[in-house]
């Protein structure tokens, strides 16, 4: 077992009032696990995902990585993020090599580390770019590589295509499902936050929905269809209507 949920729940406070974000939240995450989370607006998905990579601490529950409570520096739990989040002052290599830092890679292995990743996202041929002259696609892939730089056994995802257009978005699902069934490259399993159904039925083999805010568990569905998929079978369809029907 990779990653355990265990128990969390999430409030906030605004202007005195109480929110409660996230109830009594429980899964697992297990090795060659593909699982996206969806639900309505709201719901308090993000706030899921931040507090499982460790950037947000649950009000109360726990979240587990190999046994041990998860914490931010952990190498071995990377996040892509919805907006890019690249340092335009850096080019694309300079800004994978910095996540390699507190690995205490530097010089030419972290420049060759870099180099590994740019390539398996296919951007070789613009490590030194810098992300003013990369298209929006091209921005999220160095997103990819900068995730993937540092090795990690679980990659989670915000949104990661919501901001491309439907060709890129496509083909970086595509290259990205590739990535995860080549047993001889990161990541061993993935969480993707998303709020496309058929994303989600299309890419995951697990599918975690979410009730309205404050955000349930409300089913943990394993989705048997064979890889690739295809979205023209009848089969695709019924399970992109029964995630529907759970939504309320």
């Amino acid at each position: 077992m990779l990653a355990e949920i265990k128990n969390v729940s999430k409030t906030h406070e605004s202007n005195g009032n109480t929110i409660q974000a996230l109830d009594n939240i429980n899964f697992s995450v297990e090795d060659n696990d593909f699982i996206c989370i969806v639900g309505p607006s709201g719901c308090g998905k993000s706030t899921l995902l931040r507090i499982i990579v460790g950037l947000e601490r649950p009000t109360s529950g726990e979240v587990l990585f190999k046994g041990e409570p998860i914490s931010t520096d952990n190498p071995k739990v990377a996040m892509v993020f919805q907006n890019f989040a690249l340092f335009p002052w850096l080019n694309v290599t300079e800004n994978i090599e910095l996540v390699l830092e507190p690995l205490e890679l530097r010089g030419k292995k972290a420049e060759n580390k870099a180099c590994k990743y740019i390539k398996a996202v296919g951007l070789d041929g613009f490590e030194k770019v810098y992300p003013r002259e990369l298209s929006g696609g091209m921005k999220q892939r160095v997103g990819f590589a900068r995730a993937l730089a540092v090795e990690p056994v679980l990659l989670c995802m915000d949104e990661p295509f919501s901001s491309l257009d439907a060709l890129t978005s496509q083909n970086l699902k595509d290259e990205l499902l590739m990535l995860w069934a080549d047993t001889s490259m990161p990541p061993d399993a993935v969480i993707m936050v998303t709020h496309n159904i058929e994303e989600a039925v299309y890419m995951a083999n697990r599918i975690i929905i979410l009730s309205p805010r404050p955000g349930k568990v409300v089913a943990d569905l394993r989705i048997g269809l064979e890889r690739p998929r295809n979205r023209k079978d009848p089969e695709f369809y019924r399970w992109v209507d029964k995630v529907y029907s759970l939504i309320v």
